[in-house]
């Protein structure tokens, strides 16, 4: 009765029942995996949110099959005074409206590239470790993911020559997360460089998944895969990290590459978009006032996440079986931690005798044990905690 595309293994793992049964227990949980911003302690502009949604025109239903004008020109608006790779330092670039689609979530995003790009069975690049949240949207979409590692040597880079050789006749795009959840590293110039050149070379996309890129690590803004023109390229973003609304179901792709290509993708997109026509009115007319108000959001997770991650550092610096891995944005830290067993047995452990919540390392396909994923905007208090008992479990 049911496809194939959907037989997941849903029952349980260890770490899902012990979650539930701490739960059933009633006792404080210090959760490190909190990235729900809205949960999180922060300090919105209410009144400015809800006047922004309170638009009188969302009465009206105004249907454009990329958006309405004025919310992509916003989005536009936010690319000013960034730049590409093959442009640091030069002349700004911008964004032209007409080349954004605006979606109700990256997932949706990736529903209409993954469509647009592939016949079933075809083949993703994804990197490896990432989100797993990749493996459900190509199941849905009957892709075939194939990873690439990321290699950690003084600093996170692509294994380049392993990404080659996982190239077959039926690839169809590579994708990147700019920066890497978990990892928080960026693509390197070079690294942007040579993926351009495989892709335009192979007739192959790059899909670059941007939802972090404003929270580098330094102050420094990175530069965006939404200025390639070399190969065909789609950029996603949205207002969940940027803004740090995740409820308001807004995002957004960018396409940019060789006119040609570029003009076919979009008269195509156009297609399976005017199909879905998610987004909401009410969002879409918020959407100039809510990027107006992202730098207040966003200093505040920058303060969280610099204040969580002294903590840390301070206290791994008085001597532990624990160290952090380097990051250069994002807003999750990595542990390596003694791999005297599996990361889920860890993590467990953590649950059941700390009342710690972390994520085992596998869940977002490290290639081995041995790495626990912490949150960094997780309340300061909690974290703090988190980070004491978690040292206690390892030093005993």
């Amino acid at each position: 009765m049911f496809a194939s595309r959907t037989n997941w293994r849903l029952e349980p793992n260890r770490f899902a029942q012990a979650l539930e049964a701490h739960r059933r227990s009633g006792r404080k949980l210090f959760d490190l995996t909190a990235s729900n911003p809205t949960i999180c302690g922060f300090d919105y502009p209410e009144r400015e949110i809800l006047t922004a949604l309170a638009d009188r025109r969302a009465f009206e239903y105004r249907p454009e099959a990329k958006g309405l004008l004025e919310a992509r020109a916003a989005v536009a608006h936010y690319y000013n005074g960034r730049h590409g790779f093959a442009n640091q330092g030069g002349t700004l670039e911008t964004v032209d409206p007409e080349r954004i689609f605006l979606t109700s979530s990256t997932s949706e995003g990736y529903t209409y590239l993954f469509r647009l790009l592939c016949e079933a069975g075809d083949e993703i690049l994804v990197p490896a470790p990432s989100y797993p949240l990749f493996e459900f949207l190509a199941d849905l979409a009957d892709v075939r993911l194939v990873s690439y590692p990321l290699l950690y040597d003084h600093g996170w880079q692509i294994d380049l020559p392993c990404l080659n050789a996982a190239i077959t006749p039926r690839s169809r795009a590579i994708l990147v997360v700019h920066p890497n959840n978990p990892t928080g590293s960026f693509v390197k110039p070079r690294e942007g460089a040579e993926l351009a050149s495989i892709c335009a070379e192979r007739n192959m996309a790059i899909v670059s998944d941007e939802v972090f890129l404003d929270y580098a690590a330094n102050a420094a803004a990175a530069p965006s895969f939404a200025f390639e023109n070399t190969a065909l390229t789609f950029t996603l973003s949205g207002l969940s990290k940027i803004v740090a609304l995740p409820q308001m179901k807004l995002a957004w792709l960018v396409v940019n590459g060789p006119d040609a290509l570029v003009q076919e993708a979009i008269a195509r997109l156009e297609v399976i978009a005017d199909t879905y026509l998610s987004p909401s009115t009410p969002i879409q007319l918020a959407a100039p006032a809510l990027l107006h108000l992202r730098g207040k959001l966003q200093t505040q997770l920058q303060q969280r996440v610099a204040a969580n991650l002294r903590h840390l550092d301070d206290a791994l610096s008085g001597g532990s079986s624990l160290s952090r891995l380097d990051r250069e944005g994002g807003w999750y830290a990595i542990l390596r931690a003694p791999a005297s067993n599996d990361d889920e047995a860890v993590a467990v452990e953590l649950l059941e005798r700390h009342s710690l919540l972390v994520h085992p390392g596998h869940f977002f396909n490290f290639d081995r044990d041995g790495y626990l994923v912490l949150s960094l905007i997780a309340p300061e208090s909690d974290f703090r905690e988190g980070i004491s008992r978690i040292k206690s479990s390892f030093a005993a």
